[in-house]
């Protein structure tokens, strides 16, 4: 009987809220490590090392239990914790919705209008769980989705202790425990701050003297701190010199350096109108929902605005917080805005709350129209609820191929074959962080070609990047020379001079094409390039390599195109078009057209470059 009481309790929307997001992420995740960050997460996650700054520790100790699963690779795994972590966020959106149409009635009959009022909170949950934004998060690693989950739950834990205030009822239990999770979130990712405003809003709006709570106020910090104390992580895990220890924190200056982000660069463009709006609409609820999730965003605002004002408004202090700091203060070149179009991610959840409120108003101002008696008949209830279900479904129809990722070993592909054109005990000099993370991923974590060294060249600057390579940079010039003045481009070339007599030396497509190397010549081995010193006639391309490369999904098989993504598959073109130019400056003809058309192959879009490749040779 009391089984039977147990399984009374549990909601199924609540249920699907969860499931129907996570079987979705499933179906979609990327089997393996991707681009952009994704190899620099795993190596962390996998050592319990630290990430890039501000180093992720709380994300970094999410996901290490994952890693233990017994099945798929360390990066599924990883990848899989990252979509239970998107899941649960949409869970999130089901709570709040759940609470905030709590007393609101849509039929005369209760009961009917409590399971229309779960099933928009999960309509509300499926198309958060569906928007762009996301989605490309939750289907490979990412902390994005973990923020927005604790973002959530804080809000809920808000909405709660306001309940209790109304009833004259002093529950500070959820502040202080708001508090803890907003200071354990910033170990997720910093964004959290931005949402403080809102939190305090919705707190002093019940009663503005509350400001004046001093020992209530020192509380609420001391749980925000306990929950900022994650990031003892970075000390802790630096005197163990993990796999990946970006930044060293060992000592107070290395921590501050880590987590106050003074690694990137500082200078910030010239802005102008058409830029300003560029930085405003990475905030693209339109992109993220569709026009008419923008329309029920209105919808929601306008019509709970006098019932929930102080939801709404908390929701709007968000938005314009968010976009003071991030398109305001950030002030971010317009070729990097793609990476601050992740930020939002905690406003898209709030944004699918008020969807929900949209959608029970529409509904709400419907069932009005219909006469009673018909109100509660099977077709009606049947169209209400397919008239629900068609906003997430559509929106899961527009983004499910843009984010499928499932077959997508791109990433993997490309760095194994980079280590695939590379001899016995080598060094490659990478230069673009897609190009190196990967490599990380494979090295450290699956131990492919622990023969090779693989410096990053941008962190050659960094002594915390040296004292990762004992062996390496132990007597290197670098250690006797001022790094932060130095150039990466000027700190590559002098480790070349150090290296080039011990071992053979490479560099990277990204790195070819960035630095020159006067005083050496390029010998081609597929994607990656050998220096030769001195000057003499053109090297003749090594070919072998092609043979011994796996490329999956660069032809058109696999839909999933990001940015790097897309980079990759044209690095291998023109790689094939740089050989077969070479072999055609040769006289080599029939490898030369051979490579050219292997290049026009992998990417179409390059026929008309090679036609006129070919028409100055005579050949068509």
């Amino acid at each position: 009987m009391s089984n039977f009481r147990w399984t009374e309790r549990i909601d199924p929307f609540a249920v699907l809220a969860f499931t129907v997001p996570l079987t979705i992420y499933l179906l979609t995740l990327a089997p393996s490590v991707t681009f952009f960050d994704s190899g620099e997460f795993l190596t962390a996650i996998f050592s319990l090392g630290t990430a890039h700054s501000p180093g992720y520790p709380l994300f970094v100790n999410y996901a290490k239990p994952f890693t233990y699963l017994p099945f798929g690779s360390i990066a599924f795994r990883v990848n899989f914790a990252t979509a239970v972590s998107a899941a649960a966020a949409c869970y999130g959106v089901y709570l709040i919705v759940c609470h905030l149409l709590a007393g609101e009635e849509l039929a005369a009959n209760t009961r009917q209008s409590e399971i229309y009022k779960k099933i928009i909170a999960l309509c509300a949950a499926t198309s958060f769980a569906f928007s762009a934004r996301l989605w490309l998060q939750s289907n490979h690693d990412k902390p994005y989705p973990l923020i927005a989950f604790l973002s959530a739950m804080v809000f809920y834990l808000l909405l709660l202790w306001r309940d209790r205030y109304r009833q004259g009822e002093e529950h500070s239990a959820y502040i202080y425990l708001g508090a803890f999770l907003c200071g354990l979130a910033f170990g997720a990712h910093q964004t959290i701050v931005l949402l403080l405003p809102s939190y305090a809003f919705l707190i002093l709006s019940m009663n503005w003297r509350l400001i004046w709570r001093i020992k209530e106020f020192i509380l609420a910090l001391f749980f925000g701190v306990l929950g900022f104390a994650v990031h003892l992580h970075l000390p802790v895990r630096a005197m163990q010199n993990p796999l990946l220890n970006w930044g060293d924190s060992k000592t107070l200056t290395q921590f501050l350096w880590n987590l106050l982000r003074r690694g990137y660069p500082s200078e910030k463009p010239v802005r102008d109108l058409s830029l300003l709006w560029d930085q405003i609409n990475a905030f693209n609820i339109p992109y993220e929902f569709t026009w008419v999730g923008l329309v029920l965003v209105l919808i929601g605002v306008f019509a709970f605005l006098k019932k929930r004002r102080d939801e709404i408004l908390a929701y709007l202090i968000g938005i314009l917080f968010f976009l003071l700091v991030i398109a305001g203060y950030f002030n971010t070149p317009l070729e990097m805005i793609f990476l601050t179009e992740e930020f939002f991610t905690p406003l898209y959840l709030l944004s699918a709350v008020i969807i929900g409120l949209g959608l029970f108003a529409l509904v709400q101002n419907t069932l009005a129209l219909i006469p009673s008696q018909i109100v509660s008949t099977l077709p009606v209830k049947t169209a209400v609820t397919l008239f629900l279900l068609a906003f997430p479904a559509t929106v899961c129809a527009l983004h499910y191929v843009e984010n499928d990722q499932h077959e997508n070993y791109i990433a993997y592909d490309y760095a194994s074959n980079t280590l695939r054109s590379l001899p016995q005990g080598a060094i490659l000099f990478t230069w673009g962080d897609s190009g190196a993370f990967p490599l990380w991923y494979l090295q450290g974590v699956e131990k492919m070609r622990e023969d090779l060294d693989l410096p990053h060249t941008p962190h050659l600057v960094f002594n915390w990047y040296l004292d990762t390579f004992p062996q390496l940079f132990r007597h290197s010039m670098l250690r006797s020379i001022p790094l932060e003045s130095q150039a990466p481009e000027n700190a590559l070339q002098l480790v070349i001079v150090e290296q080039y007599d011990r071992r053979p030396v490479f560099v990277d497509f990204s790195t070819r094409y960035s630095i020159e190397f006067p005083d050496y010549r390029l010998l081609q081995r597929g994607i990656c390039y050998q220096l030769i010193r001195g000057k003499g006639e053109e090297l003749y391309p090594d070919l072998t390599v092609w043979d011994n490369y796996i490329l999956r999904g660069i032809s058109g098989e696999m839909f999933f195109r990001d940015l790097d993504t897309g980079k990759a598959i044209l690095i291998y073109a023109n790689s094939h078009l740089e050989s077969g130019e070479t072999l055609l400056r040769m006289r080599q003809l029939g490898q030369g057209v051979a490579e050219l058309r292997a290049a026009e192959r992998i990417a179409p879009q390059m026929q008309m470059q090679v036609a006129q490749i070919l028409s100055g040779y005579g050949i068509r």
